[in-house]
């Protein structure tokens, strides 16, 4: 077992590069269909929050768009890991895929055509989180499976730099799409967005693995519990990810009421600078890693966003809200990366979608009560103050879990291959 203290975020591989994992040519195609569907998710996630408001000026409703996004994590997320490890997860991911291409086409069309009231948008958002939700253990657990052994780690890394380049470009381009075309556009753009993902599962020749487990779901899911229940590295990842997630989705989910004097351009700015927040994130991690501890990145990092996440309520400015956005953005990756890391390195191959699906459930399930909890609360006391509780719940939550550190074991990454 080798403590993730010694583990880089951006990680150096045989060559020295941290982004070597792109001259492989698989995990190249793949990164770069998933960073075009990355950014039509970010300018879908601009559309709705921004739709909304133009429907009601409602708090409460406001926070539930990023609440109806992840609320069926709650529903669907363990079934999802256990199916991924019991079936074809390529064919699987093509299905997730397309569920998500129709729930975004006809949000664009209803937008289109004047039909989308508060609770219409709500069920849309719903479905395309489902869709999304059953999407995402799978598609976290193929990564080993398109990338050489000895690349995993820094692929991993790199899934998330390609995010939050995305996160950097899409709300931008939103904000921009909809404030000449309207967010129905905005959504149609997102529905196309994922063919380049849904070109690439259909080349694909995944090969035959034989730690493939058959039975019953509920079966699996039992086993993936018991692994849990029994692993201290998987207790520690998820209680040190529930802890940061509950507090931190105040600053997402009420954002487009905080952006709303700035226009529809001015609130995909914000989420722009955010993103470009995340990459400048990135590129000093490894730095700080070398002569910071993973838990002392982490606990530096969540001081921040709750420093950053207090001043959102406090300035008003948009340059101030600029820089308070692009601040958060650089604690958010520091965190999450290391979160992220450990969760991919937790478990063995066979229960890899089974792990990450609880972690996923934790990290999203958090996000989506959080958000819903946040937009109650501004509703009764307003913005200022539920960003205030929001930085203390963040501070709490950190002296709390002090008793579980984030460690890393040493896998194996590749699952086992039956070849011919």
């Amino acid at each position: 077992m080798a403590d993730m203290v010694n583990t880089p975020m951006l990680p150096r591989t045989a060559n020295g590069s941290a982004w070597a994992p792109l001259g492989e040519p698989l995990f190249r195609s793949l990164w770069v269909a998933a960073v075009i569907s990355y950014t039509g998710t970010w300018m879908q996630n601009v559309g709705s929050g921004w739709l909304m408001t133009q429907l009601t000026m409602s708090p409460f409703m406001v926070g539930l768009v990023q609440a109806a996004t992840t609320l069926p994590v709650f529903l669907v997320i363990l079934p999802a890991g256990a199916l991924a490890d019991m079936v074809d997860r390529r064919r699987f991911l093509l299905i997730t895929q397309g569920w998500m291409v129709a729930a975004a086409a006809l949000l664009g069309i209803f937008t289109l055509l004047g039909n989308v009231t508060p609770w219409i948008l709500l069920g849309f958002t719903f479905v395309l989180g489902l869709g999304a939700v059953m999407n995402d253990p799978a598609w976290q657990a193929i990564t080993p499976e398109i990338v050489s052994p000895a690349q995993h780690a820094p692929a991993v890394a790199l899934n998330s730099v390609g995010f939050n380049v995305a996160r950097a470009v899409g709300p931008a381009l939103g904000g921009m799409v909809i404030a000449i075309a309207g967010s129905g556009v905005a959504f149609l753009l997102n529905a196309a967005s994922f063919f380049g993902v849904i070109f690439f599962l259909y080349r694909w020749k995944r090969p035959h693995f034989e730690d493939v487990e058959t039975g019953r779901v509920s079966d699996a899911i039992l086993t993936g519990l018991r692994y849990v229940r029994g692993a201290p590295l998987v207790r520690c990842v998820l209680i040190r990810t529930g802890a940061f997630s509950l507090g931190a989705s105040s600053l997402l989910a009420l954002l487009p009421i905080v952006a709303r004097p700035h226009g529809a351009t001015g609130y995909g700015l914000l989420l722009g600078s955010f993103g470009l927040g995340a990459l400048a994130g990135a590129a000093v991690l490894p730095r700080l890693r070398s002569t910071l501890s993973v838990d002392a990145v982490v606990t530096i990092a969540i001081l921040v966003f709750a420093a950053m996440t207090f001043a959102a309520g406090r300035v008003h400015a948009f340059g101030w809200l600029e820089l308070v956005l692009f601040t958060s953005g650089t604690a958010w990756i520091g965190i999450l990366a290391c979160l992220n890391v450990a969760a991919q390195t937790m478990s063995p191959s066979f229960l890899r979608a089974r792990a990450l699906s609880l972690y996923l459930l934790v990290l999203q399930g958090g996000m989506a009560i959080g958000s819903a909890l946040w937009g109650a609360l501004a509703s009764r006391v307003g913005i200022p103050t539920a960003f205030l509780w929001s930085a203390i719940a963040l501070v709490a939550g950190l002296v709390s879990v002090r008793r579980y550190p984030l460690t890393s074991q040493e896998l194996q990454y590749a699952p086992s291959v039956v070849r011919d």
